[in-house]
């Protein structure tokens, strides 16, 4: 007999709600349907094997059909079907789910249900202006029903003419939303949420899930190249994966997936977000942030959990203990199969550190518990391409590098081209180099210099190398406070305006080069730091300020000393005013001591500007370092070239 009611709503205006808001994409509704469809094949093999049901169970399946013209879309299923009573339940009430009291029920005969909530239904009301269901339990005697409404909470529900067991859903596609009802968006809809279903989908004569889930395999019927194809499958643009781990997990909660370690580009955003959630095999969602620590979004594959709690919509996570739990298993197992590697397969490591440097860097950044673990399978690698583990490291160029203070010193390079003669000086003294060139190298070094005890790392050209690793208590020129103004004059007078600039006399040798231009570790370490968001805002903002060493020792400078002296008269002196002179003559003579320093400034800056010596040594110096450009490097060429001419041609 026909029946007309209103759906079971606690509040007056939930429907609308329901039906506009329930998940922020719409395209959800078609995973939602689809899933209820599967949940319901499971349950009836559920029957089967609990011995209730013993009729032919036929080819379980769910099959999904479109219309175009029509502009109508079936979900259909040959599963449990429904009885008028639980349609009536479970239809009518919204939120109240079948699947908790059916897997409680037959929990020996059927391990996962996909569903949770009731809602899930009601999403066919975000793309459908109506919505029927067709339905026939698999009780005996039962008598098929329809259902009908049209997305208002009144809806009819009267018997119907099905006659096999199952359930089809119609979705009359609203104008609105008439991209649902288009071939090719339904296709790439359930190729993406049903491509690992546990049962067949078939949309048409296609069976979309053509791949088997790799992860629900044991992992010693599997070879490494059922694991490479897999991959390809998931990612068939990526290169090809450096090594993989197999999670499969119980207890005390259920998780199984393979999670891959990718070719990782110097880029950590980019390499985000390619860990693929399922929830019984069905597709949720490939933002995992709440599942796993943040380092690990850089990894690649599938994760496949009933354990990870969702809301309605399926695809936002909330944060409980099983969540936690997860989390801290999946970064367990990756360090471990990281040690395993280093341990047993050292050479592969080592092949493939470059393209996994930046995921292992990372995760010891973030993750103080994998870094405890890290800290033991992490390698450093020298400009010399030789690997070595943090701990052996040390203890080869402890014996060599270690300073005056007992602290040993660890150099690097960032670029081994643009700082070869600093590397080469290093080497000269018997010094050891590493490479550090990954895009977390700044916030790494500092990491290591807490982690590794006496320690600490200076790039290879951030100062003089018998500076970088002093040996002894160094004797430096004297010179007066008067001859030290003048120098930084001096050399302040031919350097590029934009930069900030600290000059100071050194002693580095006659044979070693007359000007060093170097940055402060300290600066230009957390400059960088702070440019990648390391929350160190007050040096990013901070000019960049370099070291002008000036090597009296060089004989170029010497002589450009001896040309000041001679071509530059000192500094007017002015005695200072008596203490108990008046104010106005004490302001004269201020005036006059500021008069005379202006002037003798002049003067050296004027000596600079016609030093062509001075100019060319300085200028030498901003090459080496990258610094010399425009008109700048185009007058020292030219001024080079006539240097050229002078010495060979006249």
């Amino acid at each position: 007999m026909a029946t007309t009611g209103k759906i079971g709503v606690t509040t007056e205006n939930i429907f609308p709600v329901i039906k506009k808001f329930l998940y922020s994409d719409h395209e959800i509704f078609l995973r939602e349907l689809v899933a209820n469809a599967v949940d319901a094949t499971q349950k009836m093999k559920a029957l089967a094997a609990s011995g209730e049901y013993n009729a032919e169970l036929g080819e379980l399946s769910v099959r999904v059909e479109l219309d175009e013209a029509a502009k109508t879309l079936k979900v259909i299923d040959n599963g449990i079907g429904m009885t008028e009573e639980e349609v009536d339940k479970y239809i009518n009430q919204i939120a109240f789910s079948s699947a908790g009291e059916f897997l409680e029920k037959y929990k020996d005969q059927l391990s996962s249900i996909i569903g949770h909530f009731g809602l899930g239904f009601y999403s066919a009301f975000m793309v459908a202006e109506k919505v029927t269901i067709e339905t026939l339990s698999w009780k005996d005697g039962a008598k098929a029903v329809k259902w009908t409404c049209d997305g208002s909470p009144e809806y009819d529900m009267e018997s119907c003419d099905k006659a096999e067991r199952g359930t089809v859903i119609t979705l009359y596609i609203a104008d609105d939303e008439k991209e649902f009802a288009e071939k090719a968006r339904i296709q790439g809809l359930l190729n993406k949420y049903c491509k690992f279903m546990p049962v067949p989908v078939l949309f048409g004569e296609e069976k979309i899930n053509k791949v088997e889930p790799l992860w629900a395999r044991k992992p010693a019927d599997l070879k490494e190249e059922d694991y490479n194809e897999f991959y390809r499958a998931l990612y068939p643009m990526a290169d090809e994966p450096l090594f993989h781990i197999h999670l499969n997990v119980d207890y005390p909660f259920n998780l199984t997936g393979i999670l891959y370690f990718p070719k990782i580009k110097n880029n950590v955003e980019i390499s985000r977000n390619k860990i693929q959630l399922y929830c019984n095999q069905m597709f949720v969602t490939d933002s995992v942030d709440n599942i796993v620590p943040d380092f690990l979004t850089l990894l690649h594959g599938v994760i496949d959990s009933p354990d990870i709690p969702l809301n309605v919509s399926r695809s936002y996570l909330q944060s409980d203990s099983n969540v936690k739990k997860i989390s801290t298993y999946i970064t367990k197992k990756v360090a471990d199969r990281l040690d395993e590697i280093f341990k047993n397969e050292r050479q592969q490591l080592e092949e493939k550190w470059d393209n996994l440097k930046l995921f292992i860097e990372y995760g010891m950044l973030s993750d103080e518990k994998f870094c405890d673990r890290a800290m033991k399978f992490c390698l450093l690698k020298n400009t010399d391409g030789k690997y070595f583990s943090i701990e052996d490291y040390k203890k080869a160029v402890e014996g060599e590098q270690t300073d005056k203070d007992k602290k040993v010193v660890c150099l690097y390079a960032t670029d081994p081209e643009g700082q070869y003669s600093f590397i080469e000086a290093a080497k000269a003294k018997g010094y050891d180099v590493l490479l550090m060139d990954c895009q977390l190298d700044s916030h790494f070094v500092n990491l290591l210099e807490v982690k590794v005890e006496n320690t600490r790392f200076a790039r290879v050209d951030s100062d003089s190398i018998d500076n970088l690793i002093a040996k002894e208590e160094k004797i430096r020129p004297e010179l007066s406070e008067t001859e030290q103004e003048d120098l930084s004059v001096i050399f302040q007078a031919v350097l590029p305006k934009e930069n900030q600039y600290y000059v100071q006399a050194d002693n580095l040798g006659e044979n070693a080069a007359p000007i060093l231009i170097t940055q402060s570790e300290f600066m230009r370490r957390y400059r960088e730091m702070s440019a990648m968001g390391g929350g160190m805002n007050f040096y990013g903002e901070m000019p960049a300020m370099y070291n002008i060493t000036v090597n009296m020792q060089n004989p170029l400078v010497a002589r450009i000393m001896a040309s000041k002296a001679a071509d530059v008269a000192p500094a007017q002196v002015i005695p200072d005013a008596a203490e108990d002179a008046s104010d106005d003559v004490k302001r004269t003579v201020t005036e006059a001591k500021e008069t005379a320093a202006a002037a003798h400034k002049s003067d050296l800056e004027a000596f600079a500007g016609d030093n062509e010596i001075l100019k060319q040594i300085t200028d030498l110096a901003l090459l080496a370092n990258g610094m010399l450009k425009g008109k700048d490097l185009s007058d020292f060429i030219a001024r080079s070239a006539k240097v050229v001419e002078d010495a060979y041609l006249k």
